[in-house]
């Protein structure tokens, strides 16, 4: 008769960890992002801090990199039921983590994507995408890019891009989508194509903010004193529609 025999040379299951906002199903991992989430219960809390000023009830956010439902938790309690959260996930293994994530908090707003972002092409492997190799992903994971205009999407306040060096792939995929729904637009930088990043940003008619948060909060959920981020900081841009006349006077515009 054949048993199951569980034995040590079995990988570890997926961990569930309480957060902030709610449970994450992870595994753990050097991904800043895991690790933060694993001993601070947050990760990147004070991009959540600015966010929270621009985003309301019923809205749309759409975001570009899963952290494992890090934001996602928190987008989802933002917009409410009647709002949508549609969350792009390309890495296999990450998607699975952020439906388990979803599931787990009954978060029924949250529309989940295996895609990545940018612009309609012939499929390739992840490890050759920028920002592909900081995904948690097998280096032979194939993936075909989708645009965000292919989406469809019938109204959308937030565009968080999580994933550096994506930015200016994805709006070349966009165009239409932004162009209709002028969303606030959220993007994590690659410190090499910086400049080129906010350029793009501008040219869709947008005012864009320098925003560097430390990635060790001080007041993290879990209350822990020990900073493993020593001096690391988030380099990002905010960016709104130059109609909009939304200024943030506290932050530094580039």
């Amino acid at each position: 008769m054949n048993v199951y025999n569980s034995t040590a040379h079995e990988p570890a299951p997926p961990l569930l960890w309480t957060v902030r906002y709610g449970v994450i199903s992870a595994i753990a991992s050097q991904h800043p992002a895991a690790r933060s989430l694993q001993l601070y219960g947050e990760w990147a809390e004070a991009e959540i801090d600015l966010l929270s000023s621009v985003l309301q009830d019923g809205q749309t956010a759409l975001q570009f990199g899963g952290e494992y439902g890090a934001h996602t938790l928190w987008l989802a309690r933002v917009v409410g039921d009647a709002g949508k959260v549609y969350v792009a996930e390309p890495a296999r293994l990450g998607f699975q983590q952020l439906c388990a994530t979803a599931a787990l908090n009954g978060l029924t707003n949250v529309y989940t994507l295996n895609q990545w972002l940018g612009r309609t092409g012939a499929a390739t492997t992840l490890s050759r995408l920028p920002g592909g190799p900081s995904l948690r992903c097998e280096t032979d994971e194939s993936v075909r890019p989708v645009a965000v205009d292919d989406l469809g999407l019938d109204q959308l306040n937030l565009l968080k891009i999580n994933v550096p060096g994506s930015t200016i792939a994805l709006l070349e995929g966009a165009i239409e989508t932004v162009r209709k729904h002028r969303p606030v637009i959220y993007a994590r930088l690659e410190p090499e194509q910086a400049l080129a990043e906010v350029k793009a940003i501008k040219e869709l008619g947008y005012r864009c903010w320098s925003h560097a948060p430390h990635m060790y909060n001080p007041g993290n959920i879990l209350g822990q004193g020990d900073n493993i981020f020593p001096g690391r900081v988030l380099q990002n841009v905010v960016a709104m529609p130059v109609e909009g006349g939304t200024a943030f006077d506290h932050l530094m515009e580039v």
